[in-house]
């Protein structure tokens, strides 16, 4: 069994005493493909130290994150297109839109996101999507880039059934991590409805740790965790989730 966690930062600092450890009981739970989304520049050569130090299973994206649009976001993006000329990544991310901490950017963070798009498709990746209190800006600008090229994740999806709809309608399956198993999570009651084929899952480890570890550190093994609650709200076996999940995810990244 093939478990693929579309979303861990394992560069976290969380991680620093037993990054090792922790990466093998992902292993040893079946999470195979690590995908890894990039924040600012400052974390680059994490990121790279991770790939050089377990090349079989962490796959990198590239990308500015939307709460580090700050005032000197355009070095930052052009950091960004740098990275994405130089070499291999398998996605554009995390890039996108949040409200929630702060709305002083806002031009700034529609402006790096649209940015992004647009260097995803020059470079045929798919995008992988931040969105938080910001649903309405989101999808304001993935409307305005709607295309056939235009395809990705959509990262820690939170939103109803009716924003699923549309976040597929343009192109993305949703990322479902331990949300899915928190009592007042909500997306649970309606994923049923949604078609596995748009799905994939997440762990956003060290944050959001799925039902019986929320409130604790998250990690990548716990995407295990979440196939086991997919696997209930549809009624199928985990094996199941996890190949159609693993499946939707290299169509995504490609590999």
């Amino acid at each position: 069994m093939i478990l693929t966690d579309t979303h861990t930062h394992l560069y976290s600092s969380q991680f620093h005493e037993d990054r090792n450890e922790m990466m093998q009981r992902a292993i040893d739970a079946g999470v195979t493909r690590l995908f890894v989304p990039s924040i600012d520049s400052s974390y680059t050569q994490r990121m790279y130290d991770l790939e050089s130090q377990f090349p079989e299973n962490v796959f990198l994206m590239m990308g500015l994150h939307p709460t580090y649009v700050k005032e000197n976001y355009l070095e930052e993006l052009a950091f960004v297109e740098a990275e994405l000329e130089r070499r291999k990544f398998f996605a554009v991310g995390e890039i996108g839109m949040d409200l929630y901490w702060d709305k002083s950017f806002l031009k700034e963070q529609q402006h790096a996101f649209q940015h992004q798009i647009q260097l995803a498709k020059k470079y045929q990746l798919g995008i992988n999507i931040h969105c938080r209190d910001a649903f309405d800006e989101t999808f304001e600008v993935l409307e305005s880039e709607k295309a056939t090229d235009l395809y990705g994740i959509f990262h820690c999806f939170t939103g109803d059934f009716e924003q699923a709809q549309r976040a597929i309608s343009l192109g993305m399956k949703l990322g479902i991590g331990g949300v899915a198993t928190f009592k007042n999570g909500k997306i649970d009651q309606f994923l049923h409805e949604i078609d596995l084929q748009h799905i994939v899952l997440e762990t956003d480890a060290p944050y959001l740790a799925p039902a019986p570890h929320r409130g604790k550190r998250n990690e990548s093994s716990y995407t295990l965790l979440v196939a086991q609650k997919l696997a209930e709200i549809y009624k199928v076996t985990v094996e199941e989730i996890a190949q159609i999940t693993t499946e939707n995810s290299k169509a995504v990244f490609g590999i």
